[in-house]
């Protein structure tokens, strides 16, 4: 394989300037300098061409001829009493007194090698002098490469284009992922470039504006408890639950928890369910083990024993005073298993990441320290049904409701009122509900 393949798309080195530099000094031909740093001829006369800088010369009272030296006739430039031609004066240099003055150039420098180096007249020669210097050109290299990837890489129409299409759902509480799922034909860029756009303050909205910007804590690790486990936990730890499902891999789980708004008053009941990603949410007056009950009764009343079974098979919760009564939510009231309760373990919420992740959308419409009290389930319920109807990139491309539609059973979809919001309406602001 030629030089020339290997080096072929390569920039040039500190090293191969050097050689350059060299190789002009030494009379090279264009074509031998190619050929030894394995590159094309065309390379090589640019890089020559594009770096050539004019050296100044040590006495001043050196001259540059002017271009126009041979035909001049002017007189009187400096003062009205001398009568000689002004180019012939020995005191005052054309170059300093004359505003036609124009440096005379070299006819060499207009064909290979473009540059002083290396030419036998240069001591006598009175043109400017261009000289190829390896370190100036690396240099100049350097500053190039940086200069090129500051600014934004796009015209701007383009750039307005792309904020009408975003800002307005940004303000909307959607997330980049969403919109750039649901218009990936309009948007010409990348998501991660987005977020770098975002960074210099190019759009409408700003970076405040976005749902989440924040970076991750690392976890804290934390000690071993050892106390006496609970008879509620009996047989449904954590390790127990993982038996579980290694012995039943296609069993659906269905994460458990609540979100409160206040310290009292009303709260949220959420149910997530892993395989679809579909999260569900009722209004509890209180966050009581009765209130829990009572909701899993009525979606038991509401779907029927096969529906029940079949979408709630299993259900992993936390540790909350709310849920430690798990043969009240397993069996129904004629002591028929209905489910399976598992708990994860105290103080490891990370153990049900995909509801506690879930539970971020909820936040963008109802704020911490938001009071739920005076909500209505039919609201609870329009907030679900815009967050099931965002895009998620874990989901290629989907939504939950998307997915929910073909991976489960749609008498739940129904029973509940759950319904598609399109792409560009979907809202996750506080705004929702005042709407």
């Amino acid at each position: 394989m030629s030089n020339l393949n290997l080096s072929k798309g390569k920039h040039l080195t500190i090293e191969d300037r050097i050689f350059i530099e060299y190789a002009l000094d030494e009379k090279y031909t264009l074509k031998e300098i190619a050929a030894r740093l394995g590159k094309d001829s065309t390379t090589i006369s640019k890089e020559i061409k594009r770096n050539r800088v004019v050296s100044s010369r040590k006495n001043r009272s050196e001259l540059l001829s002017c271009q126009k030296h041979k035909d001049c006739d002017k007189k009187h430039i400096c003062t009205e009493s001398c009568d000689r031609l002004c180019k012939k004066c020995k005191i005052v240099n054309c170059y300093r007194a004359c505003p036609d003055y124009s440096s005379k150039k070299c006819v060499k420098l207009s064909r290979f090698p473009y540059v002083c180096n290396g030419c036998i007249r240069t001591i006598a020669c009175n043109t400017e002098r261009n000289l190829y210097r390896a370190k100036v050109a690396h240099a100049n290299y350097q500053e190039l490469l940086k200069s090129s990837r500051e600014g934004l890489n796009i015209t701007p129409g383009e750039l307005t284009n792309l904020d009408n299409i975003i800002s307005p759902l940004i303000l909307k509480g959607q997330s980049i992922s969403h919109i750039y799922t649901t218009h990936k034909i309009e948007i010409n860029c990348s998501e991660r470039t987005i977020y770098k756009y975002f960074d210099k303050n190019v759009f409408t909205a700003r970076n405040i504006d976005l749902p989440r910007k924040v970076k991750y804590k690392l976890r804290k690790k934390t000690g071993t408890l050892s106390q006496k486990t609970p008879n509620h936990r009996i047989g449904r730890t954590y390790e127990d639950f993982n038996i579980f499902l290694e012995a039943n891999p296609d069993i659906p789980v269905v994460e458990m928890d609540t979100v409160h708004g206040t310290r009292s008053g009303k709260v949220l009941l959420t149910f997530f369910f892993r395989k679809c990603s579909l999260m569900i949410a009722f209004l509890l007056d209180a966050c009581t083990q009765e209130c829990v009950k009572e909701v899993i009764d009525e979606l038991y009343e509401w779907l029927g024993a096969e529906i029940f079974k079949r979408s709630f098979p299993v259900i992993l919760t936390d540790n909350g005073s709310e849920f430690k009564n798990p043969e009240m939510l397993e069996c129904d009231d004629n002591g028929v298993d209905r489910t399976k309760v598992f708990y994860c373990n105290p103080m490891a919420s990370y153990q049900k990441p995909h509801i506690e992740k879930n539970h971020e959308y909820i936040r963008y419409i109802l704020p911490k320290g938001k009071s739920f009290d005076n909500l209505t389930q039919k609201q609870v319920t329009v907030v679900i049904n815009h967050i099931n109807s965002v895009a998620r990139a874990s989901l290629n491309g989907y939504n939950p409701f998307q997915l929910a539609q073909m991976l489960m059973d749609t008498t739940l979809l129904e029973k509940l009122s759950l319904k598609l919001i399109p792409a560009d309406e979907v809202h996750l602001k506080p705004a929702l509900l005042r709407r």
